[in-house]
């Protein structure tokens, strides 16, 4: 860290200048993702801006996907579990054309060069997730989502040949309902578990854990063993004796489960914390076992992450490590490897040694190195909504050892909104926050109700609500923050992508608290996007809004493109080109309203982009237009020489 040798200069919000550029949020920067561990190796995926987002396999630090080759899987369109290592066997999913390839980089065999296809030319109509390698059948089981019938997508289960093409797309071990998950192999290989849903369910709403006996030409005796209506089941993982752990959330929180050998049922954790993660994407594991049987686990307390262990009595027993959340975690022998956020520092890929409790950072996701005193301390906070419900946050103070706002002056806060809507935010480190607060303005992130780490109750505050209670608990959010002077209550912004994107203008057409807001391909017509979605959200709303389209009342009186007549502050919209998600024409049709409206807008398109940004060029664009656009909507000059933004009716 360098010190500040200056005294502090005079500035306004928002003027400050900082260290900290767009292109750090991007070609400075890459993503990490999905960590495991083989033999003492450590693997992760990268995504590097600076290539386009694509996304690399590295193994201890070199890569083994050099270019083209791009390690994501378009199942379910948020992919997930396009990787897996065993025996020094690597099988990944290329994002180009979707084939599954198997690769071994330190032979010897046939795989050790260039990586070998194993299943079939398909246009990216056949998609493949949540690999799993059986090496010693020389097999591969994993989720195949199928779109060459021109219908709805058919999911299965399904077993790869490692030394074939697979010409006839694998032998079907599981078939008939509309969604499955995580298939899990048995140590011999004779049993396979896997999770399975339908329509209209999500992941977190209803799901039910299954197993089979593996034959040579599928399975057979497949039963239920856990879950059921209301319950969430999620990641499976056998043990060495048979015994099958799972999490379950028939308490209201997520907790760990066996189903026993004999079938029972029994209860490992029975805490009021939050295990695992909503499974948006494929294999996200919050738990595994180490050589001696010791589970060690991360979970949510009060919204802070957490990594230890159960204890005999099922006890969680924290480590004594830096960390507000834990994701990715896996074990072998005594090795754990996870990803992890923390206050001061970037998201990092580590090992914990579970003798020594050593924690060693493998790779983080940034060497930005900021000055002293330009980081903001979070603080978790909470406020009353006006149903009297508490609603959870972290607010971020602006932070610049080098500049002073003049004495009275309050800073602008953007209030920033997580998508899904059932994610989370916590108080760790981001590139994200600091270069708003070391510009000098306040951030709120809001998890509302609907979000993890709270427990089911908390998540299914939006049942129903959506564009309700998100709203509401944005609102007096912003509010509060006002009255208690941490924020100017005249400039208030709110931003969000996806489903943080409905809630950004959905709270600029149902309140008048927030003076400008900035929607990251986020939704304007609730009917439109339930016409034309992917299959794994094509029933979303159902919970969320209403059941379609019997409600389709309830759609248009939700959608803020329906309600521009309460529209009072600008907007700024940056939507990708091939979003397959949240379609173009949705912020197109928004623009449109909001100009002939008269209302200050922009509207940004990025070709190549989809329903999130990867290129470099991108992201720094569009970071650097919304911070354009504050500037102008709130009357500051930015210290930050920019492009500038067409800006209609300003």
């Amino acid at each position: 860290m360098t010190p500040s040798t200056s005294s502090p200069t005079t500035a306004p919000y928002g003027a400050w200048a900082s260290p900290l550029g767009a292109a750090s949020l991007a070609g400075e920067r890459v993503v990490l993702d999905q960590p495991s561990i083989d033999a003492g190796h450590v693997y992760w995926l990268e995504g590097r801006g600076t290539e386009g987002g694509r996304v690399v396999l590295v193994r201890d630090g070199v890569d083994l996907t050099p270019a083209p080759w791009n390690v994501r899987s378009r199942a379910h369109e948020y992919g997930g579990g396009a990787y897996t290592v065993a025996g020094g066997v690597v099988a990944f999913v290329d994002f180009t054309d979707q084939r599954v390839r198997v690769l071994q980089p330190d032979g010897p065999g046939p795989d050790q060069g260039e990586p070998r296809a194993i299943t079939p030319e398909s246009d990216g109509r056949l998609r493949w997730a949540d690999l799993r390698l059986d090496l010693a059948r020389r097999q591969l089981v994993c989720v195949r989502e199928d779109h060459r019938g021109g219908g709805e997508a058919v999911s299965t289960v399904v077993r790869l040949d490692l030394d074939t093409d697979n010409a006839d797309g694998g032998t079907v071990l599981v078939q008939g309902p509309d969604f499955v998950a995580a298939p899990r192999l048995s140590a011999d290989g004779s049993r396979l578990a896997w999770l399975q849903w339908n329509h209209p369910n999500m992941p977190w709403d209803s799901t039910e854990l299954w197993t089979a006996s593996v034959t040579d030409d599928g399975t057979e005796g497949a039963h239920r063993v856990a879950g059921g209506e209301g319950v969430a089941v999620t990641e499976p993982r056998w043990t060495t004796d048979g015994a099958l752990l799972h999490l379950s959330d028939e308490t209201g929180w997520a907790n760990l489960r066996a189903v026993q050998t004999d079938g029972r049922v029994t209860v490992l954790t029975d805490a009021r914390h939050e295990l695992g993660w909503p499974q948006w994407v494929f294999d996200r594991p919050s738990f595994g076992s180490a050589s001696d049987g010791t589970i060690v686990c991360s979970w949510f307390e009060a919204g802070r992450g957490r990594l230890g262990t159960v204890a005999a009595a099922g006890a969680l027993v924290p480590f004594d490590l830096d960390g507000v959340a834990w994701d990715h975690v896996r074990v072998e022998g005594r090795t754990v490897v996870a990803l992890v956020d923390r206050v001061d520092r970037p998201r990092s890929v580590v090992t914990v040694d579970l003798d020594s409790g050593a924690c060693n950072v493998v790779r983080e996701e940034s060497a930005v190195q900021l000055p002293d005193g330009m980081l903001s301390e979070p603080e978790t906070v909470s406020w009353t909504n006006t149903a009297g419900q508490t609603v959870h946050g972290i607010y971020h103070p602006p932070a610049n050892a080098g500049y002073r706002a003049p004495d009275g002056e309050l800073p602008p806060l953007v209030v920033r909104l997580h998508g899904g809507p059932t994610s989370m935010t916590v108080p760790s480190f981001s590139l994200d926050t600091t270069y708003w607060t070391s510009r000098g303005l306040a951030v709120l992130d809001v998890n509302y109700g609907g979000s993890t780490g709270h427990g089911r109750a908390y998540r299914e505050r939006l049942q129903g609500q959506w564009g309700v209670v998100d709203v509401d608990d944005c609102a007096t959010g912003a509010r509060a923050m006002a009255d208690q002077g941490r924020a100017d209550a005249r400039r208030l912004a709110i931003r969000g992508g996806s489903a943080g994107g409905f809630t950004t203008l959905a709270a600029l057409t149902g309140t008048d608290v927030f003076a400008v807001g900035a929607s990251y391909f986020g939704l304007g017509d609730l009917e439109a996007f339930v016409r034309e979605t992917h299959k794994f959200e094509s029933r979303y709303l159902d919970g969320l809004v209403a059941p379609y389209p019997e409600g389709r009342d309830v759609y248009l009186q939700r959608s803020p493109l329906h309600h521009l007549e309460k529209l009072s502050a600008p907007m700024i919209l940056l939507q990708g080109l091939d979003d397959r998600v949240v379609p173009p024409n949705q912020a197109t049709a928004m623009a449109d309203a909001v100009r002939a409206k008269g209302l200050p807008v922009a509207h940004l398109e990025f070709a190549g982009e989809g329903h999130g940004f990867r290129s470099a060029n991108t992201i720094v664009r569009a970071r650097e237009a919304e911070a354009y656009f504050y500037a102008r909507i709130f009357g500051y000059e930015l210290a930050d020489t920019v492009e500038p933004v067409d800006i209609d009716n300003l």
